[in-house]
């Protein structure tokens, strides 16, 4: 009996050296692979899996600091990074991971969302006695130069179109927050106003299209 007892116990204790050691590798190796992100786009789905290397399974991420851009979420079982960016933005955030032997590792991503054509209000269109004003502001997220024309309408409750701006410019490749003011004096009326923008590159046979519109009426009650 003693002579089986002894081959077991060195078993065991091999077994426990190996896990031992095996933990020490794995506390020493765990590591998070990617180092940087694509960029998302605006209104595009996005997905991106983080790498890691090392660890014991199962593994844990989590956004540890800062935070994600709006629309984007981590999926912390599988370090799946995706959803549909809301707005151009950036940030930074750290993403942590974490073993199950409770080693973490973590890494620091900064993160900027880009667009392709962007259209938004700057300065919400108001009334101002008979003239409805505003501005817009008018971003290219490509490295594509767009011919660019920006055209804003405001259309009465018969279906009649006022021309309260106009501009046709090229707007150079990453460029934003060009602001294009608009304005005119208008009968009186309830007017919804549209702010559209049309982006052609002509080298790719692309065209983009965006738009604003005001969601409820605007009343002039003063004019002819």
């Amino acid at each position: 009996m003693k002579s089986l007892r002894r081959p077991l116990l060195a078993a065991l204790l091999t077994g426990w050296a190996t896990m031992v050691v095996f933990a020490q590798q794995s506390r020493t190796s765990l590591a998070i692979v990617t180092e940087s992100l694509p960029p998302p786009v605006v209104h595009q789905p996005y997905q991106v899996q983080l790498e890691a290397r090392g660890g014991i399974p199962p593994m844990h991420w989590k956004v540890s600091g800062g935070k994600l851009p709006d629309g984007l979420t981590l999926d912390e079982e599988g370090g799946i990074l995706s959803g549909v960016p809301t707005r151009l933005s950036e940030a930074e955030f750290t993403v942590s991971l974490t073993d199950w032997a409770g080693n973490t590792i973590s890494r620091h991503f900064t993160m900027k969302v880009a667009g392709t054509l962007l259209i938004e209000w700057s300065q919400f269109p108001l009334v101002e006695g008979d003239k409805i004003a505003g501005s817009v502001k008018v971003a290219n997220g490509t490295r594509d130069p767009f011919d660019l024309t920006v055209i804003v309408l405001g259309v009465n409750e018969y279906g009649k179109a006022f021309a309260l701006g106009y501009q046709h410019f090229i707007l150079k490749p990453e460029t934003a927050d060009v602001e294009i003011p608009f304005g005119s004096s208008l009968p009186q009326g309830a007017y919804v106003i549209h702010a559209d923008a049309i982006a052609e590159i002509a080298v790719k046979d692309t065209i983009y299209r965006a738009r604003q519109q005001t969601p409820s009426p605007l009343q002039v009650t003063t004019g002819p």
